[in-house]
């Protein structure tokens, strides 16, 4: 029989955390390294908010974990401290990402109403009056200036188009004392091309794109953190490098190196070792690869659900291979089954794309004889992961 006294009451003898906290992605540490010149470049954009001023528009680019969201949020509070007094500025965040948050404009303008201290159904208003309602709750506020910060900007742009940023800014003419700016996060360099050129010009809008961290920088950030999240004489020789070398890999991302950190400081808790070794780091990072495709899948557009559900149902069906074409009359079947507008094939074809770059799928060009060149689709999946991501489908889809 399993003792399960015996795990819990040792939980405390064997932690090696000090604070676990500082190495979580939601953390805002007080400094900020190797980020100096970012965070001036907004400060400066942003300064003029505390007379009152409207500000420009801001986009802020870079990939994940280049510190684009902390060095934002970081700006923000501080002019949020200094604006306290003045009643001359009010900022908010809204991360684009999150389900029945973000997934609908009516959704964005409900969260934002419900930020202001009002309220509406979470469905159900016709959009215009949830308009107004958002119009009513900014004017009844005493601030000049509404800075509302968009996370991923780019997510809530391929769920429900940009017209939502248009409707956005549109409101300015109907504002008294009040005037409304956006800071837009993404991972997209090139998140504006994809804006429709009327919503572009309404925009007006500054850019400010953050580099990758190099290896250098990453032991730099780890080596802080570590020093804060862990008990001394935790973190073995070799470990920090170790973790900055995989993510520099990665395109730089301290997001991930700090994930990698605190994941192998929990595997070696787990299993009773006094010190983090670098094959923890090891195992953590097979672990954080596993979590991500898991993650991807659950967090994509429904038209990448759909499409990938597709690929999953024709690869049961077919061991021999499937081609391109098979996909998308599988998907074009599908939409219609579940009332949704199919796309066209070009666009399933760059979704096709992007699931080979991330790794979702393998997919190779073969010649078909007279029938020319086709590109044959398989799932790269790992095995072990491929009933639950097909779970996850099914459910977010309602296939059940």
């Amino acid at each position: 029989m399993v003792n399960l006294d015996k795990i819990f009451n040792s939980v405390g003898d064997r932690s090696l955390f000090k604070n676990k906290q500082v190495l979580q992605a939601n953390y805002s540490p007080e400094t900020i390294p190797h980020r100096d010149k970012e965070i001036e470049h907004i400060a400066s954009i942003l300064a003029p908010s505390l007379l009152g001023q409207k500000t420009s528009n801001l986009f802020v680019y870079g990939l994940t974990g280049t510190g684009k969201t902390i060095s934002v949020r970081h700006v923000a509070n501080e002019l949020t401290k200094r604006s306290e007094d003045t009643d001359s500025l009010r900022i908010e965040y809204i991360n684009c990402k999150l389900k029945k948050v973000a997934d609908t404009e009516y959704r964005i303008f409900a969260e934002l109403i419900n930020k202001l201290g009002g309220e509406v159904p979470k469905t159900g208003l016709p959009t215009d009056e949830v308009y107004k309602k958002f119009i009513d709750m900014i004017e009844k506020n005493k601030e000049k200036l509404f800075i509302i910060i968009l996370d991923e900007i780019d997510q809530a742009v391929k769920k429900i188009s940009d017209d939502f940023l248009y409707n956005l800014m549109r409101l300015n003419s109907e504002l008294g004392k009040t005037q409304i700016s956006i800071i837009g996060i993404s991972n997209d360099v090139k998140f504006l091309e994809m804006i429709d050129p009327r919503v572009k010009s309404s925009l007006s809008e500054e850019e400010i794109v953050f580099p990758p961290y190099n290896a250098l920088q990453l032991q730099d950030i780890l080596r802080k953190r570590a020093e804060e999240a862990f008990k001394s004489g935790v973190v073995s020789d070799g470990v920090i490098a170790k973790c900055a070398a995989y993510a520099a890999r990665e395109h730089g991302d301290a997001r991930r190196a700090l994930d990698l950190l605190r994941v192998a400081g929990e595997i070696a808790e787990r299993i009773s070792n006094s010190k983090i070794e670098i094959k923890h780091i090891d195992e953590a990072n097979d672990k954080i690869e596993r979590d991500k495709i898991l993650n991807i899948i659950e967090n994509a557009p429904k038209q990448f659900q759909l499409v990938l559900f597709s690929i999953f149902d024709l690869t049961d069906k077919f061991k021999e291979g499937i081609f391109t074409g098979d996909v998308f009359d599988f998907y074009y079947d599908l939409c219609k089954k579940t009332n949704n507008e199919a796309l066209t094939q070009r666009r399933v074809s760059d979704i096709l794309a992007e699931f080979d770059m991330i790794g979702l799928i393998s997919a190779r060009v073969i010649s078909k004889g007279r029938q020319g060149r086709m590109r044959e689709i398989k799932l790269a999946i790992p095995e072990n992961l491929v009933t639950k991501s097909r779970d996850i489908l099914i459910s977010s889809l309602d296939l059940n």
